[in-house]
């Protein structure tokens, strides 16, 4: 009995899990020849790495890869996931770089930059650039790229992690799926939030109308769980700072679980966020508000920081990021026009 469960497709986090239940009659065999045999396209290194990663289990215990299955074993295994098919070519582009060893570096995104090649979007991304910065920096070393272990969306801004080896890459995505990498987001939200903090949980999937966008299901077998916890940093009268914390990483996560509640990222398109949802119906309120939205022409999210165990050091480390220009602007005109409500309090209030 097989159960194979993969992440990518409804994630930001890239790794792959798979669940088997040895058959009653299966002869005694070690564990990677196993599994190499029951995972298409999976190498030998990629089960190695993920063991090495302490990332195969027998029974809920981390085996090694001479380990011997035994009938009904329960076996899973947790592996980085396999580069695309996408060719992918350095280019020259600017990035960012926080952090760097021989094993990660950390990057600040900038928005408008997609993570990775894929269909319509095949360079220009940051996989591009990092491959170009490594070989820069690294001359004769033909081995060398990028190991992609999470990714955001291409019009949110901040910090990503990346792996500079399989083995790297295999230990940190055992971070991301036991949910212990430490993610938080800033976001500009539509409307006064009633409370200072709270919970999101509703389970997220693609809508069935529109592949390109996620949607909330109440009933679990057509979404996967979610979680975003919040608090709010600023409130400006008619939209709201907040900070959130991903306990899960679904895709458009924060955007989705937003607007569930009633409160769209301020100028998200796909969400409804790039119209007037409130304030008041008087033109110097509307041309403030399409002077934000051209200021920042994208969702008002940003991925400030980030923590997590690092792959060879073992030891907890934390990066944090400043607000990028569109970010910070027009958070400080909205902290202008919040001190000032008291005056533009009046008739004709949206909402």
């Amino acid at each position: 009995m097989d159960d194979k469960s993969e992440i990518p497709d409804e994630s930001g986090e890239l790794f792959e899990h798979f669940r088997f239940i040895v058959d009653r009659g299966q002869k005694s065999l070690r564990i990677d020849k196993y599994l190499m045999a029951k995972i298409e396209n999976a190498s030998r290194n990629r089960i190695q790495n993920a063991a090495h990663a302490g990332n195969i289990f027998a029974n809920e215990v981390v085996v090694k890869p001479n380990y011997k299955v035994k009938p009904l074993d329960v076996l899973t295994i947790l592996m980085s996931y396999p580069p695309k098919d996408t060719e992918v070519y350095p280019e020259n582009i600017p990035i960012t770089v926080v952090y760097e060893d021989p094993d990660i570096m950390v990057v600040n995104k900038a928005p408008g930059m997609v993570v990775h090649p894929g269909h319509g979007n095949f360079t220009g991304t940051l996989q591009n650039a990092v491959l170009y910065y490594l070989q820069q920096n690294n001359p004769g070393d033909a081995e060398i790229k990028p190991y992609l272990v999470h990714r955001i969306d291409k019009d949110t801004s901040g910090i990503m992690l990346i792996a500079k080896n399989e083995l790297a890459q295999s230990k940190i995505a055992k971070q991301f799926f036991d949910h212990t990498i430490e993610r938080t987001y800033v976001a500009l939200v539509w409307g006064n939030i009633d409370h200072d903090e709270g919970t999101i949980t509703a389970n997220i999937g693609r809508d069935n109308r529109n592949r390109l966008v996620q949607a909330v299901y109440d009933d679990p077998d057509k979404g996967r769980h979610a979680v975003t916890h919040y608090h709010v940093l600023e409130r400006f009268g008619y939209v709201t700072l907040v900070a959130c914390r991903l306990e899960t990483g679904r895709t458009h996560q924060i955007r989705i679980h937003f607007n569930h509640i009633g409160h769209p990222l301020f100028n998200d398109e796909s969400y409804g966020g790039s119209r007037i949802l409130k304030g008041t119906t008087f033109t110097k309120y509307k041309q403030f508000v399409h002077n934000c939205f051209t200021l920042m022409p994208r969702q008002a999210l940003h991925a400030k920081s980030l923590g997590f165990i690092h792959p060879s050091t073992k030891q907890f480390i934390h990066f944090d990021s400043e607000y990028p220009p569109d970010f910070a602007a027009v958070v400080d005109k909205w902290r202008a026009y919040g001190n000032n409500m008291n005056f533009n309090r009046m008739e004709g209030e949206i909402g």
